[in-house]
């Protein structure tokens, strides 16, 4: 395989590996432990490195927040653009990307916010666009209960385009900085966008000047047919987690289909796919890591608490060495929930977890050496055809050992077969490394 495929990487702001034998202690509030994170994945030439981010604490599993606090599943979890801040300051290349509900904040700040923060990071900032799936996420806004599916893309449609407006409410070269007529901004360049659609009502212009992008770049994750839709309309870099080769083959077919079908060249809609590569000294090494790690009765019941909080599903109800008694539907995150239940499998809910190849965020079985694993991925985005991966942990839960794992072992493996990046190009944007190849 010639053609090199794109790098990403997710976490939250959330306590590290606290119970691990290589974690940090727990407390990583200020930042700092996140930030050195973000400086070795730009070492590593990563495009970009994504915070995730929930409005709620969770109550779903067994009807209670015990599990997701006494645990740290989910909560407590800080906001993301503070530390989107520190870890873009702390770097030069790497793309930051940060979460920003369309539930949570209403369009003319989300513009503002990600304009700011592009011009902050020099062009390497990127929104994150969730709609929030969680009822006790609504609740924190005003909302009996969350809206359907259907209706929070349909509101989520309209957000978008109220914040590309807004963006382009301000011409690329408004600000003329003319000293000797004393003029900062050109105000025949700046215009109010006067929008009025079924959702929202903004007035506009914005009031920042434009940034390097002029527009952040858009990430998304949309997992069921409405949401690769959305992502195909919008989105710059799609996040995914598909069952295997096949499945990854298949989204990015079918979000490349809608793409074009929106207009949009397919060739600028990055699907990086989700994976938890587990690598050792030796293959049989490895191995006896992932085991470790899967088998452990903390890890069942961290992955199973995480789904109930992204479904609002309570796994807590079902034995874990019986088979799950039906298919399970929700107006929560179906694509997790999918992820996990394998319906028709014949599986326990145990096997299910385990079985999961890394949890709720693994599209593929990686373990192995680096030189193993890196083959595996270039095999992977062969068949596939693009665009390339995002990188974390089962639970997103992180210590420095793995992360010297992939960025001191497995990243040098790839680059070794020419897979991905050695080096930025200088002077490139977010969105420009994402078109690079």
């Amino acid at each position: 395989m010639t053609q090199k495929f794109h790098l990403s990487f997710i976490c939250n702001f959330t306590p590290d590996d606290w119970q691990g034998p290589f974690g940090t202690g727990g407390s990583p509030w200020d930042g700092k432990f996140y930030t050195e994170v973000a400086q070795d994945l730009e070492r590593a030439c990563f495009d970009y490195v994504i915070i995730e981010d929930k409005l709620m604490v969770p109550e779903s599993y067994g009807g209670s927040s015990e599990r997701a606090l006494g645990q740290g599943i989910v909560a407590p979890k800080h906001d993301p653009v503070p530390l989107a801040a520190a870890m873009g300051l702390a770097t030069s290349h790497l793309g930051i990307v940060a979460t920003l509900s369309t539930m949570a904040y209403p369009p003319f700040i989300t513009a503002r916010l990600s304009s700011t923060m592009d011009s902050m990071l020099g062009g390497r900032f990127g929104w994150n666009i969730v709609t929030s799936a969680e009822n006790l996420a609504a609740q924190n806004f005003g909302l009996a209960e969350l809206p359907s599916r259907e209706a929070r893309y349909s509101a989520a449609d309209e957000y978008v385009d109220v914040v590309r407006q807004l963006f382009a409410s301000w011409d690329a070269d408004a600000v003329v900085l003319d000293r000797e007529k004393g003029i900062y901004a050109d105000h025949t360049k700046v215009r109010p966008i006067h929008f009025k659609g079924e959702h929202f009502q903004v007035r506009g212009p914005l009031n920042t000047v434009p940034s390097p992008q002029h527009r952040p770049a858009f990430v998304q994750a949309g997992a069921s047919p409405r949401g690769r839709r959305f992502a195909a309309r919008n989105a710059d870099s799609v996040i995914a987690v598909a069952n295997g080769v096949s499945g990854m083959k298949q989204f990015r077919d079918d979000v490349r289909k809608h793409a074009e079908e929106a207009g949009r060249d397919p060739d600028d809609v990055k699907g990086l796919f989700c994976v938890t590569p587990t690598v050792g000294e030796t293959e049989q090494d490895a191995r006896d890591k992932y085991e470790r790690a899967v088998s452990s009765p903390q890890f069942i019941h961290d992955i199973l608490a995480e789904t109930s909080a992204l479904t609002e599903i309570d796994f807590a109800q079902f034995d874990l060495d019986k088979p799950l008694p039906y298919r399970l539907e929700t107006n929560g995150e179906q694509g997790s929930s999918d992820q996990l239940q394998q319906w028709g499998s014949g599986k326990t809910l145990r096997e299910l977890v385990i079985d999961g190849a890394g949890g709720l965020v693994s599209s593929l079985e990686l373990i192995g050496t680096p030189d193993q694993v890196a083959e595996q991925m270039g095999a992977a985005m062969e068949e596939v055809g693009g665009d390339g991966f995002m990188l974390t942990t089962p639970v997103l839960r992180l210590n420095r050992r793995w992360i010297a794992d992939i960025t001191d072992g497995l990243i040098p493996a790839l680059q070794r077969r020419g897979l991905t990046r050695t080096a930025y190009t200088p002077g490139n944007t977010l969105r420009q490394n994402l078109k690079e190849f």
